[in-house]
């Protein structure tokens, strides 16, 4: 099996990379060659892995990775939702012209893939019933919302024509996100928990009764490469789905984090109004019932304390350090 990945050397590009490696297969497959893409492209973790340095939206730069006759693609590269709010040009160039110049660059290459591309719960909109359906309306008040669900209609239109074999997973909010904050306009949920955990003061932007749906990184790459290995044809014509999750209250995130952490720990966090992040975060979805991935064998935490034991383990050698 031939695997690419674009935005390879982002978080959960890295994961997942570490992940194929170490299992040595997807989708049925052994993995033969494994090509990692980003614009700003790190070193080969593997002599499985070849580097692509590259700008998808750049004329002539998704045919190179085309070329290689991927049978799996991960299409991971992004812009993120705040700085795709900020930066109206950028948002749509990257999450729509990048996307559709690798699908066209796909369709030219006719070798038909299978591509899991990752979506998100911001292709909705408010209002929300309390537990939102599978089967609810896209009305994406973003414009980062707006060209993930641009993405969505697009890939599901070429696996139709038989393009290629496409699944559009809609990411909840990944937490605990490691390392430093990025320009999502979500990163604070990661932060109060990150943070406080390292020993550094957190800042909370929004309100704390604020209801969100959470997973892992680790279950981020499980539903990746479960989606890998589905048949389409179970899938059926409907091919975006709503990723299972966490479904919490800041302050239950807060409650989680005294629970596992302490006092000391929830101290950290300072509560401290932001009104550009709250203009975003207010017209999120809440909760969602993602009956039909679960159908399907996708599988999340069950609480958010597990989502902070996940990231003790796999990000802080499985102690707290405070």
């Amino acid at each position: 099996m031939r695997v690419l990945i674009t935005g390879a050397f982002g978080m959960i590009g890295r994961k997942l990379t570490t992940r194929l490696l170490k299992d040595g297969a997807v989708a049925g497959g052994k993995i033969s060659a494994l090509h990692l893409q980003d614009v700003v492209a790190g070193d080969a973790p593997s002599v499985l892995c070849s580097v692509h340095a590259s700008d998808l939206a750049v004329s002539g730069e998704a045919e190179k990775l085309a070329a290689l006759k991927p049978d799996v693609v991960f299409h991971l590269a992004g812009i993120v939702s705040g700085t795709a709010e900020a930066d109206f040009d950028l948002g749509y160039r990257v999450n729509v012209h990048g996307t559709l110049a690798l699908f066209d660059a796909l369709r030219r290459a006719k070798n038909s893939p299978r591509v899991v591309y990752t979506s998100s719960i911001a292709v909705f909109g408010a209002p929300f019933p309390a537990i939102i359906p599978d089967d609810f309306h896209l009305t994406p008040l973003t414009s980062y919302g707006a060209q993930k669900a641009i993405s969505e209609a697009i890939l599901a239109d070429y696996t139709r024509k038989g393009i290629f074999d496409g699944i559009g997973i809609r990411f909840p909010t990944i937490c605990v996100r490691p390392g430093k904050p990025n320009g999502a306009a979500s990163s604070f949920f990661s932060g109060i928990i990150r943070e406080p955990l390292a020993g550094q003061e957190a800042i909370l932007p929004v309100p704390r009764d604020v209801v969100h749906t959470h997973a892992s990184p680790r279950s981020a790459v499980n539903f990746l490469i479960h989606a890998a290995g589905l048949d389409g044809e179970v899938v059926g014509p409907r091919r975006n789905l709503t990723m299972p999750g966490v479904g919490v209250t800041v302050q239950e995130q807060i409650d989680a984090l005294r629970a596992i952490a302490g006092n000391n720990v929830v101290s950290l966090i300072k509560d401290q109004p932001d009104d550009t992040i709250w203009a975003i975060v207010k017209n999120w979805p809440t909760r969602f019932d993602a009956k039909r991935a679960r159908d399907l064998g996708f599988m999340a935490e069950r609480n958010f304390e597990d989502i902070i034991r996940a990231h003790i383990e796999d990000e802080l050698d499985g102690r707290l350090h405070h």
